[in-house]
Protein backbone atom coordinates (compact mmCIF):
# COMPACT_ATOMS: atom_id res chain seq x y z
CA UNK A 1 0.00 0.00 0.00
CA UNK A 2 1.15 3.73 -1.01
CA UNK A 3 1.15 6.51 2.10
CA UNK A 4 2.19 9.75 2.16
CA UNK A 5 6.21 8.30 3.34
CA UNK A 6 6.55 6.26 0.01
CA UNK A 7 5.87 9.32 -2.53
CA UNK A 8 8.49 11.78 -3.63
CA UNK A 9 6.10 14.73 -3.54
CA UNK A 10 7.00 16.65 -6.72
CA UNK A 11 7.37 20.82 -5.98
CA UNK A 12 4.30 22.91 -6.15
CA UNK A 13 3.19 23.63 -9.18
CA UNK A 14 0.06 25.69 -10.59
CA UNK A 15 -0.40 23.53 -13.75
CA UNK A 16 -1.19 19.51 -11.91
CA UNK A 17 -1.93 20.98 -8.32
CA UNK A 18 1.13 19.28 -6.73
CA UNK A 19 2.27 20.48 -3.61
CA UNK A 20 -1.07 22.20 -3.06
CA UNK A 21 -2.77 18.91 -1.24
CA UNK A 22 -4.86 17.25 -2.95
CA UNK A 23 -8.43 16.65 -2.84
CA UNK A 24 -11.18 13.36 -2.71
CA UNK A 25 -14.07 11.48 -1.30
CA UNK A 26 -17.75 11.72 -1.95
CA UNK A 27 -19.51 14.90 -1.90
CA UNK A 28 -22.83 15.41 0.38
CA UNK A 29 -25.11 12.60 -1.23
CA UNK A 30 -26.57 13.61 -4.14
CA UNK A 31 -30.04 13.43 -3.02
CA UNK A 32 -28.68 16.03 -0.87
CA UNK A 33 -27.10 18.20 -2.54
CA UNK A 34 -29.21 21.80 -3.39
CA UNK A 35 -30.70 22.23 -7.09
CA UNK A 36 -28.11 23.84 -9.11
CA UNK A 37 -29.56 27.15 -10.90
CA UNK A 38 -28.27 27.22 -14.27
CA UNK A 39 -27.17 30.56 -14.73
CA UNK A 40 -26.39 30.29 -18.38
CA UNK A 41 -29.62 29.74 -19.09
CA UNK A 42 -30.83 32.73 -16.87
CA UNK A 43 -28.54 35.27 -18.60
CA UNK A 44 -28.91 33.60 -22.14
CA UNK A 45 -25.36 33.19 -22.54
CA UNK A 46 -25.36 30.15 -24.45
CA UNK A 47 -22.13 28.09 -26.10
CA UNK A 48 -19.48 29.95 -27.96
CA UNK A 49 -20.35 29.66 -31.84
CA UNK A 50 -17.65 30.45 -34.62
CA UNK A 51 -17.99 31.53 -37.88
CA UNK A 52 -14.74 29.81 -39.47
CA UNK A 53 -14.81 27.58 -42.02
CA UNK A 54 -14.66 25.09 -38.90
CA UNK A 55 -18.07 24.68 -38.52
CA UNK A 56 -20.06 26.07 -36.12
CA UNK A 57 -19.73 23.38 -32.92
CA UNK A 58 -17.02 22.90 -31.75
CA UNK A 59 -16.37 19.92 -29.00
CA UNK A 60 -13.35 20.12 -27.25
CA UNK A 61 -12.78 16.65 -25.68
CA UNK A 62 -10.26 17.05 -23.23
CA UNK A 63 -11.05 19.32 -19.92
CA UNK A 64 -10.00 19.04 -16.63
CA UNK A 65 -11.33 20.88 -13.38
CA UNK A 66 -8.05 22.54 -12.65
CA UNK A 67 -9.73 25.47 -10.80
CA UNK A 68 -11.15 24.09 -7.73
CA UNK A 69 -12.24 26.14 -4.55
CA UNK A 70 -9.53 25.67 -1.81
CA UNK A 71 -12.18 23.55 0.28
CA UNK A 72 -11.44 20.55 -1.79
CA UNK A 73 -6.83 20.53 -1.34
CA UNK A 74 -8.37 21.18 2.37
CA UNK A 75 -10.12 18.05 2.41
CA UNK A 76 -8.00 16.03 0.12
CA UNK A 77 -5.10 17.60 2.53
CA UNK A 78 -7.30 16.24 5.93
CA UNK A 79 -7.52 13.28 3.36
CA UNK A 80 -4.05 12.46 3.13
CA UNK A 81 -2.96 13.07 6.63
CA UNK A 82 -5.30 10.87 7.53
CA UNK A 83 -3.45 7.82 5.89
CA UNK A 84 -3.32 4.68 8.26
CA UNK A 85 -5.71 6.16 10.91
CA UNK A 86 -9.38 5.80 10.08
CA UNK A 87 -10.40 7.90 13.30
CA UNK A 88 -9.10 10.83 11.73
CA UNK A 89 -10.44 10.64 8.36
CA UNK A 90 -12.78 12.69 7.45
CA UNK A 91 -16.15 11.98 5.78
CA UNK A 92 -17.66 12.68 2.53
CA UNK A 93 -20.18 14.68 3.98
CA UNK A 94 -17.83 17.40 5.64
CA UNK A 95 -16.98 18.15 2.27
CA UNK A 96 -18.95 21.83 2.07
CA UNK A 97 -19.09 23.57 -1.09
CA UNK A 98 -21.38 26.26 -2.54
CA UNK A 99 -22.83 26.31 -5.95
CA UNK A 100 -21.92 30.34 -5.96
CA UNK A 101 -18.26 29.10 -5.23
CA UNK A 102 -18.25 26.61 -8.00
CA UNK A 103 -19.33 29.29 -10.41
CA UNK A 104 -16.87 31.62 -9.27
CA UNK A 105 -14.23 28.90 -9.63
CA UNK A 106 -14.81 29.12 -13.46
CA UNK A 107 -16.70 32.12 -14.88
CA UNK A 108 -13.24 33.73 -14.78
CA UNK A 109 -11.56 30.67 -16.71
CA UNK A 110 -12.93 27.86 -18.27
CA UNK A 111 -15.77 30.08 -19.36
CA UNK A 112 -14.25 32.67 -20.37
CA UNK A 113 -12.02 30.60 -22.28
CA UNK A 114 -14.81 29.16 -24.37
CA UNK A 115 -16.42 32.27 -25.52
CA UNK A 116 -13.10 34.09 -26.03
CA UNK A 117 -11.68 30.92 -27.84
CA UNK A 118 -14.97 29.78 -30.05
CA UNK A 119 -15.12 26.69 -28.49
CA UNK A 120 -19.02 25.05 -27.74
CA UNK A 121 -18.50 22.42 -25.10
CA UNK A 122 -16.08 20.80 -22.76
CA UNK A 123 -15.89 17.21 -21.74
CA UNK A 124 -14.87 18.00 -18.34
CA UNK A 125 -13.12 15.36 -15.74
CA UNK A 126 -11.91 16.17 -12.63
CA UNK A 127 -8.02 17.24 -12.42
CA UNK A 128 -5.87 14.61 -13.77
CA UNK A 129 -2.65 15.07 -11.83
CA UNK A 130 -4.95 15.25 -8.80
CA UNK A 131 -6.18 11.74 -9.23
CA UNK A 132 -2.92 10.58 -8.17
CA UNK A 133 -3.75 6.89 -7.46
CA UNK A 134 -0.43 6.11 -5.72
CA UNK A 135 -1.67 7.84 -2.60
CA UNK A 136 -3.33 5.21 -0.02
CA UNK A 137 -5.04 2.36 -0.63
CA UNK A 138 -8.25 1.67 -3.19
CA UNK A 139 -10.88 2.96 0.07
CA UNK A 140 -8.54 6.40 0.33
CA UNK A 141 -8.72 6.32 -3.72
CA UNK A 142 -12.60 5.62 -3.58
CA UNK A 143 -13.86 8.17 -1.42
CA UNK A 144 -11.60 10.61 -3.78
CA UNK A 145 -12.62 9.47 -6.62
CA UNK A 146 -16.54 10.06 -5.51
CA UNK A 147 -16.22 13.46 -4.24
CA UNK A 148 -14.17 14.27 -7.36
CA UNK A 149 -16.83 13.03 -9.99
CA UNK A 150 -19.65 14.27 -8.00
CA UNK A 151 -18.12 18.09 -8.22
CA UNK A 152 -18.30 17.39 -12.06
CA UNK A 153 -21.54 16.77 -11.80
CA UNK A 154 -22.62 19.83 -10.33
CA UNK A 155 -20.52 21.28 -12.90
CA UNK A 156 -22.43 19.92 -15.54
CA UNK A 157 -25.65 21.44 -13.97
CA UNK A 158 -25.26 24.30 -13.53
CA UNK A 159 -23.43 24.77 -16.76
CA UNK A 160 -24.99 22.22 -19.41
CA UNK A 161 -24.68 23.67 -22.15
CA UNK A 162 -20.90 24.35 -21.25
CA UNK A 163 -19.39 20.84 -19.81
CA UNK A 164 -20.20 17.57 -20.10
CA UNK A 165 -18.88 14.84 -17.50
CA UNK A 166 -16.05 12.30 -17.36
CA UNK A 167 -15.26 10.11 -14.58
CA UNK A 168 -12.05 9.82 -13.23
CA UNK A 169 -11.62 6.00 -11.79
CA UNK A 170 -10.86 4.82 -8.48
CA UNK A 171 -7.61 3.29 -9.53
CA UNK A 172 -5.00 1.73 -6.88
CA UNK A 173 -2.10 -0.43 -7.13
CA UNK A 174 -2.33 -3.93 -7.60
CA UNK A 175 -6.20 -3.76 -7.37
CA UNK A 176 -8.11 -5.31 -10.08
CA UNK A 177 -9.93 -2.91 -12.35
CA UNK A 178 -12.99 -4.45 -12.21
CA UNK A 179 -13.20 -2.68 -8.97
CA UNK A 180 -13.58 0.93 -10.92
CA UNK A 181 -16.90 -0.75 -12.73
CA UNK A 182 -19.30 0.35 -10.24
CA UNK A 183 -18.07 4.36 -10.10
CA UNK A 184 -18.22 3.62 -13.63
CA UNK A 185 -21.48 2.39 -14.20
CA UNK A 186 -22.49 5.20 -11.68
CA UNK A 187 -20.97 7.98 -13.47
CA UNK A 188 -22.53 7.09 -16.74
CA UNK A 189 -25.74 5.81 -15.69
CA UNK A 190 -26.86 7.86 -13.25
CA UNK A 191 -24.59 11.31 -13.65
CA UNK A 192 -24.92 11.07 -17.56
CA UNK A 193 -21.15 10.92 -18.43
CA UNK A 194 -19.96 9.89 -21.67
CA UNK A 195 -16.34 8.84 -20.78
CA UNK A 196 -13.55 8.03 -18.31
CA UNK A 197 -10.23 8.28 -17.98
CA UNK A 198 -7.91 5.79 -17.40
CA UNK A 199 -4.93 5.22 -15.80
CA UNK A 200 -2.48 3.26 -17.22
CA UNK A 201 0.27 3.65 -14.56
CA UNK A 202 -1.60 3.93 -10.86
CA UNK A 203 1.92 3.67 -9.12
CA UNK A 204 2.74 7.10 -10.41
CA UNK A 205 5.36 6.13 -12.95
CA UNK A 206 6.85 2.28 -11.26
CA UNK A 207 4.28 0.90 -13.81
CA UNK A 208 3.46 -2.03 -11.39
CA UNK A 209 0.13 -3.22 -13.03
CA UNK A 210 -0.16 -5.53 -16.28
CA UNK A 211 -0.13 -3.57 -19.42
CA UNK A 212 -3.34 -2.84 -20.69
CA UNK A 213 -3.52 -5.48 -23.29
CA UNK A 214 -3.42 -8.05 -20.35
CA UNK A 215 -6.93 -9.63 -19.32
CA UNK A 216 -6.43 -8.47 -16.04
CA UNK A 217 -8.34 -4.97 -17.76
CA UNK A 218 -10.94 -7.19 -19.52
CA UNK A 219 -13.62 -6.82 -17.34
CA UNK A 220 -13.79 -3.33 -17.33
CA UNK A 221 -13.43 -3.00 -20.70
CA UNK A 222 -16.60 -5.21 -21.35
CA UNK A 223 -18.21 -2.45 -19.12
CA UNK A 224 -17.21 0.34 -21.54
CA UNK A 225 -18.43 -1.86 -24.21
CA UNK A 226 -21.72 -2.69 -23.02
CA UNK A 227 -21.81 1.26 -21.76
CA UNK A 228 -20.32 2.34 -25.34
CA UNK A 229 -18.25 5.03 -23.39
CA UNK A 230 -14.71 5.44 -24.59
CA UNK A 231 -11.76 5.90 -22.81
CA UNK A 232 -8.78 8.47 -22.80
CA UNK A 233 -6.04 6.74 -21.61
CA UNK A 234 -4.37 9.71 -18.25
CA UNK A 235 -1.59 8.95 -16.39
CA UNK A 236 -1.75 11.21 -13.22
CA UNK A 237 1.38 12.83 -10.77
CA UNK A 238 4.44 11.37 -11.17
CA UNK A 239 5.29 9.99 -7.91
CA UNK A 240 9.06 9.03 -9.78
CA UNK A 241 11.53 11.64 -8.99
CA UNK A 242 13.01 10.72 -12.58
CA UNK A 243 9.81 11.97 -14.04
CA UNK A 244 8.41 15.78 -14.71
CA UNK A 245 4.02 14.83 -14.29
CA UNK A 246 3.17 17.13 -17.02
CA UNK A 247 6.46 17.69 -18.98
CA UNK A 248 7.74 13.71 -19.28
CA UNK A 249 5.30 11.30 -17.67
CA UNK A 250 1.96 11.72 -19.32
CA UNK A 251 3.71 11.76 -22.35
CA UNK A 252 5.64 8.50 -21.42
CA UNK A 253 1.83 7.40 -20.49
CA UNK A 254 0.90 8.01 -24.04
CA UNK A 255 3.43 6.45 -25.93
CA UNK A 256 3.42 3.22 -23.48
CA UNK A 257 -0.62 3.01 -23.72
CA UNK A 258 -0.21 2.82 -27.82
CA UNK A 259 3.12 0.53 -28.17
CA UNK A 260 1.34 -1.94 -25.88
CA UNK A 261 -2.23 -1.65 -28.14
CA UNK A 262 0.10 -2.10 -31.29
CA UNK A 263 1.94 -5.38 -29.80
CA UNK A 264 -1.05 -6.74 -28.52
CA UNK A 265 -4.58 -8.81 -30.13
CA UNK A 266 -6.89 -6.61 -27.98
CA UNK A 267 -9.08 -5.20 -30.37
CA UNK A 268 -9.56 -8.89 -32.04
CA UNK A 269 -11.40 -9.07 -28.55
CA UNK A 270 -13.12 -5.82 -28.19
CA UNK A 271 -13.95 -5.01 -31.94
CA UNK A 272 -15.52 -2.17 -30.36
CA UNK A 273 -13.59 -0.48 -27.72
CA UNK A 274 -12.27 2.85 -28.20
CA UNK A 275 -9.35 4.77 -26.65
CA UNK A 276 -8.33 8.44 -26.50
CA UNK A 277 -4.67 9.28 -26.44
CA UNK A 278 -4.19 12.96 -25.65
CA UNK A 279 -1.18 14.96 -25.76
CA UNK A 280 -1.73 14.49 -29.44
CA UNK A 281 -0.64 10.64 -28.92
CA UNK A 282 3.12 11.47 -27.05
CA UNK A 283 5.85 10.18 -29.43
CA UNK A 284 3.84 8.24 -31.67
CA UNK A 285 3.27 10.83 -34.73
CA UNK A 286 7.25 11.92 -34.64
CA UNK A 287 7.71 8.21 -34.62
CA UNK A 288 4.92 7.20 -36.81
CA UNK A 289 7.62 4.95 -39.46
CA UNK A 290 9.35 3.40 -36.35
CA UNK A 291 5.94 2.16 -35.04
CA UNK A 292 5.11 1.00 -38.82
CA UNK A 293 8.19 -0.96 -38.78
CA UNK A 294 7.75 -2.29 -35.47
CA UNK A 295 4.70 -3.62 -36.36
CA UNK A 296 5.88 -4.99 -40.03
CA UNK A 297 9.46 -6.76 -38.26
CA UNK A 298 6.88 -8.44 -36.03
CA UNK A 299 4.20 -9.52 -38.36
CA UNK A 300 1.55 -7.18 -37.27
CA UNK A 301 -0.94 -5.71 -39.51
CA UNK A 302 -0.55 -2.32 -40.80
CA UNK A 303 -1.53 0.29 -37.94
CA UNK A 304 -4.38 1.36 -40.01
CA UNK A 305 -5.98 -2.04 -40.03
CA UNK A 306 -4.75 -2.87 -36.39
CA UNK A 307 -5.34 -0.03 -34.30
CA UNK A 308 -6.76 3.48 -36.03
CA UNK A 309 -10.28 1.50 -36.05
CA UNK A 310 -10.19 1.70 -31.83
CA UNK A 311 -7.78 4.57 -31.11
CA UNK A 312 -7.85 8.18 -31.24
CA UNK A 313 -5.77 11.37 -30.79
CA UNK A 314 -6.46 14.41 -29.39
CA UNK A 315 -5.06 17.53 -30.68
CA UNK A 316 -3.28 19.23 -27.41
CA UNK A 317 -0.15 19.91 -29.20
CA UNK A 318 1.10 23.66 -28.46
CA UNK A 319 2.49 25.01 -31.87
CA UNK A 320 1.59 25.00 -35.55
CA UNK A 321 4.03 22.32 -36.45
CA UNK A 322 3.66 19.74 -33.98
CA UNK A 323 -0.28 20.28 -35.18
CA UNK A 324 0.62 20.26 -38.79
CA UNK A 325 2.64 16.95 -38.12
CA UNK A 326 -0.09 15.60 -36.16
CA UNK A 327 -2.45 16.34 -39.27
CA UNK A 328 -0.29 15.15 -41.60
CA UNK A 329 0.48 11.91 -40.17
CA UNK A 330 -2.69 10.91 -38.44
CA UNK A 331 -5.83 10.89 -40.70
CA UNK A 332 -8.05 13.12 -39.85
CA UNK A 333 -11.12 10.86 -39.06
CA UNK A 334 -8.84 9.91 -35.62
CA UNK A 335 -8.13 13.53 -34.21
CA UNK A 336 -9.85 14.61 -31.73
CA UNK A 337 -10.39 18.57 -31.07
CA UNK A 338 -8.92 18.92 -27.51
CA UNK A 339 -7.03 21.51 -25.49
CA UNK A 340 -6.45 20.91 -22.08
CA UNK A 341 -6.71 24.68 -21.45
CA UNK A 342 -6.47 26.08 -17.79
CA UNK A 343 -4.15 22.88 -17.52
CA UNK A 344 -0.38 21.83 -18.04
CA UNK A 345 0.83 24.92 -20.30
CA UNK A 346 -0.78 28.28 -19.58
CA UNK A 347 1.20 30.95 -20.95
CA UNK A 348 1.81 32.85 -24.03
CA UNK A 349 4.01 31.96 -26.54
CA UNK A 350 6.16 34.87 -27.68
CA UNK A 351 6.56 34.00 -31.19
CA UNK A 352 2.70 34.26 -31.26
CA UNK A 353 1.65 36.36 -29.23
CA UNK A 354 -1.54 33.82 -28.33
CA UNK A 355 -1.57 31.42 -25.77
CA UNK A 356 -0.06 27.92 -26.19
CA UNK A 357 -3.04 26.11 -25.36
CA UNK A 358 -5.42 28.09 -27.20
CA UNK A 359 -5.06 24.92 -30.33
CA UNK A 360 -8.43 26.39 -32.19
CA UNK A 361 -6.32 28.99 -33.58
CA UNK A 362 -3.84 25.76 -35.10
CA UNK A 363 -6.51 23.67 -36.61
CA UNK A 364 -7.79 27.06 -38.14
CA UNK A 365 -4.54 28.22 -39.51
CA UNK A 366 -4.02 24.17 -41.22
CA UNK A 367 -3.51 24.82 -44.80
CA UNK A 368 -3.44 20.68 -45.09
CA UNK A 369 -6.98 19.89 -43.49
CA UNK A 370 -9.89 20.49 -45.57
CA UNK A 371 -13.56 22.70 -44.26
CA UNK A 372 -14.97 19.13 -43.99
CA UNK A 373 -12.25 17.61 -42.03
CA UNK A 374 -11.71 20.70 -39.63
CA UNK A 375 -15.37 19.94 -39.16
CA UNK A 376 -14.77 17.01 -38.42
CA UNK A 377 -12.46 17.22 -35.92
CA UNK A 378 -14.02 20.09 -34.45
CA UNK A 379 -16.98 18.02 -33.71
CA UNK A 380 -18.13 15.12 -35.98
CA UNK A 381 -15.31 13.08 -34.75
CA UNK A 382 -16.62 13.68 -30.91
CA UNK A 383 -20.15 12.90 -31.79
CA UNK A 384 -18.66 9.42 -33.14
CA UNK A 385 -16.60 8.48 -30.32
CA UNK A 386 -18.64 9.48 -27.53
CA UNK A 387 -22.07 8.49 -28.45
CA UNK A 388 -23.65 9.29 -25.10
CA UNK A 389 -23.10 13.36 -25.56
CA UNK A 390 -26.49 14.47 -25.71
CA UNK A 391 -28.17 15.29 -28.49
CA UNK A 392 -29.82 18.27 -27.24
CA UNK A 393 -26.35 20.01 -27.59
CA UNK A 394 -25.85 19.66 -31.62
CA UNK A 395 -28.52 22.21 -32.14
Amino acid sequence: MFSCSDMHEPAGCDCCGAGRGFFPAGIQAMASMPPPTNIEAMSGAGRARSSSGGGDLVIDCHGHYTTEPQELFDWRKRQIAAIGDASQMPSIDSFQVSDDQLRQSVEGAQLKLQRERGTSVTLFSPRASGMSHHIGDAAVSAAWTRLSNDLIYRMTQLYPDNFVGVCQLPQSPGVEPKNCIAELVRCVEELGFVGCNLNPDPSGGYWTDPPLTDRWWYPFYEKMVELDVPAMVHVSAAANRAFHTTGSHYINGDTTAFVQFLMSDLFKDFPTLKFIIPHGGGAIPYHWGRYRGIAQDQKRPPLSELLLKNVFFDTCVYHQPGIDLLTKVIPAENILFASEMVGAVKGIDPHSGFNYDDTRRYIDASTILTSDQKRAIFAGNARRIYSRIPAKLFG
